[in-house]
């Protein structure tokens, strides 16, 4: 992973929030991100399966779910600048995530 690599994967703002929203939460169901976004299931699935081929994320299946988190042995670079993105980012992550919160039925994590 090279910057310039991170960068253009996290060029688009769809992108770079739901990166946000998984570095925040440590996983999180596509129906999750659906959820705080508001954007249609597709949509949000196309963005995740980029971010994946990027070599950002990592994703699992449980039975009907499908989860996503940050992909481990990132650079040890990446993380801080998530950080500071998100730091960046609070005006606008801070009701996503209160929205997340407010999500009925949100499907259990199994280790």
């Amino acid at each position: 992973m090279t910057p310039t690599r991170l960068f253009k994967c996290l060029s688009d703002d769809t992108r770079l929030v739901l990166m946000l929203l998984i570095h925040a939460e440590g996983e999180l169901c596509v129906c999750e991100m659906t959820y705080v976004l508001q954007e249609s299931q597709p949509k949000v699935s196309r963005h995740l399966a980029q971010l994946r081929n990027c070599g950002l994320l990592l994703d699992r299946r449980q039975g009907q779910w499908v989860y996503y988190r940050l992909m481990p042995g990132l650079p040890s670079w990446v993380l801080p600048a998530l950080v500071a993105a998100a730091e960046g980012s609070q005006h606008r992550m801070a009701p996503l995530l209160a929205r997340l919160a407010t999500m009925e039925g949100r499907p259990n994590r199994e280790c």
